[in-house]
């Protein structure tokens, strides 16, 4: 999704001459004192919060409809495909094991959180309730061999 006054080649999330890693919001640096693993789980109403407060406080509100995080969810998604796109099983599944690699798909994971929950926000669901709602039909619907 794109704020009108954002440069080409450039996120919303991203001030001019910031790169990915150090965008505001994103990771422990943005919660003054809070160091990487440090203190408390947040859950999710909480991370939805920071996440509606850091888009209001840059006025990205009316770029927050539906259809604009739908697509930015998308766009996330793919890039995170695009780190395993060519690698073989084998290399997929140690991935987490090049720190390099691990920041990358850490980053991208994050992203889609955080437009799936900002989603959810604006459309009033409890991604948890449904996720639990969604496991039920699917156990019923693909019962596990050998039970009822």
């Amino acid at each position: 999704m794109k704020d009108p006054e954002t440069e080409p080649g450039q996120s919303p999330e991203t001030e001019p001459g910031q790169s990915p890693e150090t965008e505001p919001g994103h990771g422990p640096e943005s919660e003054p004192g809070r160091a990487p693993g440090a203190g408390r789980k947040p859950d999710v109403a909480a991370l939805q919060r920071r996440l509606a407060e850091f888009a209001a406080a840059r006025d990205w509100q009316p770029y927050h409809t539906p259809k604009n995080l739908v697509s930015a969810l998308s766009v996330e998604a793919s890039e995170l495909v695009e780190i395993f796109q060519w690698l073989t099983p084998e290399e997929s599944a140690r991935v987490m094991s090049d720190p390099e690699t691990a920041h990358r798909v850490t980053d991208e994971v994050a992203d889609v959180l955080a437009y799936l929950l900002q989603l959810c926000e604006v459309l009033g669901i409890d991604p948890l309730s449904a996720l639990d709602a969604k496991i039920d039909r699917n156990e019923r619907r693909f019962p596990a061999p050998g039970r009822p």
